[in-house]
Parts: structure tokens; sequence; C-alpha cells
């Protein structure tokens, strides 16, 4: 029988988190037990998560106790946004 892993368990083949990477991760449009593990523990481990719908985002995080900073991302906001995540970025996170 295969042991489980737990989500907040690091892979041991994985290379820390180096400053300033972007990771863009697919969400569960219906059902939120649709997410793979590997999109969890990259939302858990992320610095801030730019979201395009915050409420359906904050379902998922809620749902899996994931308590990384959010903020909204969508197309009126896009050149604001655009600009606060490339400065974050080059900040190193």
């Amino acid at each position: 029988m295969a042991k489980r892993k737990k989500i907040t368990q690091k892979e041991p083949d994985r290379p820390p988190k180096g400053p300033g990477t972007l990771y863009v991760v697919a969400t569960p449009i219906g059902n939120l037990e649709d997410i793979t593990l590997r999109a969890l523990r990259v939302l858990k481990e992320a610095d801030l998560i730019a979201a395009e719908d915050t409420r359906h985002t904050r379902k998922l995080l809620t749902h899996y106790a994931i308590s990384t900073p959010t903020f909204s991302y969508y197309k009126e906001k896009e050149q604001s946004r655009s600009d606060k995540i490339i400065a974050k970025l080059l900040a190193g996170q």
C-alpha cells in the first residue's frame, strides 16, 4: 500500500525556489478537488498570488487552508497590476 504524501511536504528532488520566479497555475473551474497536488504546493509556497477573480480564488485557498496573500489581476487593471508583479519579481519575490 502506497503512503500518502502531505501537501505541505516539499519534494526532495526539487531545487529551492529561486528569487523572482513566476508560476502560472491552472485552477479548477467547477469542482475544487480537480486541482493537482503540484498546483496546491505552488500556491502554498508562493510569496503572492495574482488572481483574475479573487472571490473564486479565496474559496479555493480557504478550502485547502492556504494563506498566501492574494491580489486582483484582471483586464481593466492589467497595466498597473503588471507593473506591481514585475516590481515584486525584480525584488526577489
